[in-house]
């Protein structure tokens, strides 16, 4: 369950709201002024701070701002009814969220489950951005299909390139056992006329040139059908 911190200089405030979240499952840390509060935010993961803006030591907007250096962490304004500009300069600050007090708690408890929603959905799609697809990985092993090179733990493996595109249709289809004339038509084409053994020496040339020099086993021979590449087992 989410982690929350709550930053809140007003103690029966601060403990009615902890006492709610701790019963709707989360967990909880506190903080009552804004030194602290933006030291624990740095220091630990959470998952969403609710941060009041009125703070002894530091305020709740330069907490915001400078926690907004350093971290994405969503955070929900607790702010004065009145304090309009509070509101404005919070959510450009970064915050995603704000309310005012007094608040119902079940107000609160629902921009808390939005707020943790969305900054899951947000994560999930730079972790997709940012995944490479034109490369492929088995355990150290990574081949970059636009830069057309091989490294095994940081070590380059020089590769014609022929044995290139045999190791990535193998990669591109792990646990997928291949044929020899699958492997032929798409390694050396459909008008290749050369000798029909020639899968089988790309792969020893594959394993000499990276089983037997890592110490591992990439590519598994399926007796009478073809080859396969098992996904990687740690």
């Amino acid at each position: 369950m989410a982690h929350i911190l709550v930053v809140e200089d007003e103690e029966k405030l601060a403990r009615f709201v902890e006492l709610e979240l701790l019963h709707e499952g989360y967990e909880v840390s506190k903080a009552n002024n804004g030194r602290d509060a933006l030291d624990m935010a740095l220091e630990r993961d959470f998952d969403l701070v609710l941060l009041d803006i009125i703070l002894p030591g530091l305020n709740g907007l330069e907490v915001l701002r400078r926690l907004q250096k350093e971290k994405s962490t969503p955070v929900i304004l607790l702010t004065a009814r009145d304090a309009v500009m509070d509101k404005v300069s919070g959510l450009d600050a970064g915050a995603v969220d704000y309310i005012t007090k007094p608040f119902a708690i079940e107000e609160l408890l629902a921009r808390i489950r939005v707020a943790l929603k969305l900054h899951q959905v947000s994560e999930e799609k730079k972790e997709e951005e940012s995944a490479d697809p034109g490369v492929l990985e088995w355990g150290k092993l990574r081949l970059d299909m636009r830069r057309h090179n091989v490294f095994y733990d940081g070590q380059e493996i020089m590769l014609t390139n022929r044995e290139f595109t045999m190791l990535q249709i193998l990669l591109e289809n792990q646990d997928i056992v291949l044929s020899r004339d699958t492997l032929l038509d798409r390694v050396c084409g459909y008008s290749y006329a050369g000798e029909t053994n020639v899968i089988d020496v790309y792969v020893r040339y594959l394993r000499t040139k990276i089983d037997e020099v890592f110490g591992i086993k990439l590519i598994t021979t399926v007796r009478g059908v073809g080859y396969v590449i098992r996904s990687f087992q740690g």
